[in-house]
């Protein structure tokens, strides 16, 4: 293995994607080269010109190949991601928030399944790490509890946290996936889950990782409605499809 291609899907988040460009392409990756897909859904906050800007100052240093996409109107989190996907060519697919939620600190965490055990999936889980963890919402921690108990009832996996946002894979696994993905929104999570647990012989590991997590007041997006159609995505793509 020796590309690793990291999708990172923005919208809105001019505070924070320099900061967060930066952090990943100075992250270590031992012996991978190094390919970032940034998908900006259609910002308006001036997101698309600090990428532009970013990404000139650090091709200057020769860090990653950089791959760039650009939509005109807002699609929502899980058509970016799954079109950004389909975009790479690496041995192993790493996605990657652009408000730094997650932090690129924890890649030699996230790579070590698909280096020493072969893995084929490797989620990282806020709730069993002894990495530093952000104390916000008591019921945002329930809601996730509950989907991932719910997804795991459906898939018959034993995840701690199904919502995570970082999911790394195969590459020649998940963008075979992709192509059949249907949620445009938070639906990504539960429904991406359900395709690879229905994948026959395959490998799924779970890593403890770091969590900064945002309030709404600083700029975070999903919300209870989301939750709420969760449960039906989560039926809907374990039992329906």
């Amino acid at each position: 293995m020796t590309k690793l291609s990291i999708v990172i899907p923005v919208f809105n988040e001019a505070k924070f994607i320099n900061s967060t460009l930066l952090a990943v392409v100075e992250s270590q990756t031992p012996n991978m080269r190094k390919e970032i897909v940034i998908i900006d859904d259609g910002s308006t906050d001036g997101t698309a010109g600090e990428i532009k800007k970013s990404i000139k100052n650090l091709s200057k240093k020769n860090y990653a190949v950089f791959i760039t996409i650009f939509k005109d109107k807002n699609s929502g989190k899980g058509a970016v991601t799954k079109e950004a996907i389909l975009n790479t060519t690496g041995d192993i697919v790493l996605i990657q928030d652009a408000d730094l939620e997650y932090n690129p600190d924890d890649y030699p965490f996230l790579l070590e399944p698909f280096l020493k055990f072969d893995a084929d999936v490797v989620y990282g889980s806020r709730f069993i790490s002894n990495r530093p963890h952000r104390v916000l919402y008591f019921w945002h921690y329930c809601i996730n509890l509950m989907l991932t108990t719910f997804s795991n009832m459906l898939t018959n996996l034993n995840l701690t946290d199904m919502e995570t946002g970082y999911k790394v894979f195969k590459g020649n696994l998940v963008r075979k996936i992709a192509k059949d993905l249907e949620s445009d929104r938070f639906g990504f999570e539960p429904e991406i889950t359900a395709r690879i647990a229905k994948v026959k012989a395959i490998k799924i590991y779970e890593v403890g990782i770091s969590y900064s997590g945002r309030t709404y007041d600083e700029g975070k997006k999903i919300g209870w409605k989301d939750g709420i159609k969760a449960i039906w995505e989560i039926f809907k793509y374990n039992v329906l499809r």
